[in-house]
């Protein structure tokens, strides 16, 4: 089967280097070995509600990619088109119906409880408060759930690394930043350091690590 074509010239990443949207993509461009040309895009200075940015994504968010004509925002989004576009077939997204299944509950959950736990937890703590105890139990909730798939098989869809671990990995690594300790959760330290391992693999910027937090009852 032929190698996929590269892109004619680099993917245009729109992003923000602390955002672990913009990183897992920037990610995994780097494991498909893509040419990548960063924009950053600082939205605390509101750099995303420029008309620039608008144009590429009406809702305001980073990541965008342009990828020559072709423009995707959304970064579960921008995964599926670059693993389509750009990886071998069923490599990274699964063609068998239950193998895209298994992706997509954990796309659910990085779009869910990620986002509203530890991504959450970290973006309070980065901007000097103090994580929530919602934020902190959806967290330990979810980590819950990371470490029992992950007592079964070496990655969250299977036995190889899919676009679930992509879409998982970036505030999962980085819950510490947002006072959550990995500590608890073996099998899911382990995951993380299966990801760092994976041939070109590109880490986040990382912010500074408060005490963990103790979370409620």
């Amino acid at each position: 089967m032929p190698k996929p074509p590269a892109p004619a010239r680099p993917i245009r990443l729109h992003g923000m280097s602390i955002s672990g949207h913009s990183h897992r993509v920037r990610l995994f461009c780097a494991l498909l070995g893509l040419p990548v040309e960063w924009v950053e895009v600082d939205v605390f200075k509101g750099e995303h509600r420029l008309p620039g940015m608008l144009g590429l994504n009406p809702m305001g968010q980073v990541p965008v990619i342009e990828d020559g004509e072709t423009v995707v925002p959304d970064s579960n989004a921008i995964l599926v088109y670059l693993a389509r576009r750009y990886a071998e077939p069923g490599q990274w997204l699964p063609e068998d119906a239950l193998g895209a299944a298994r992706v997509q509950r954990w796309f659910s959950l990085a779009a869910g409880e990620l986002a509203d736990g530890p991504a959450s937890a970290r973006v309070t703590c980065l901007v000097g408060r103090e994580p929530t105890p919602a934020q902190l139990k959806t967290a330990q909730r979810l980590f819950r759930v990371m470490e029992l798939a992950l007592q079964e098989q070496a990655f969250l869809a299977g036995p190889a690394p899919t676009l679930a671990d992509i879409a998982m990995y970036s505030y999962t690594a980085h819950a510490p930043e947002g006072g959550v300790s990995l500590e608890p959760y073996p099998a899911l330290r382990a995951w993380v350091a299966r990801i760092e391992a994976l041939p070109g693999f590109v880490g986040m910027v990382r912010g500074p690590v408060p005490a963990p937090k103790e979370i409620p009852a």
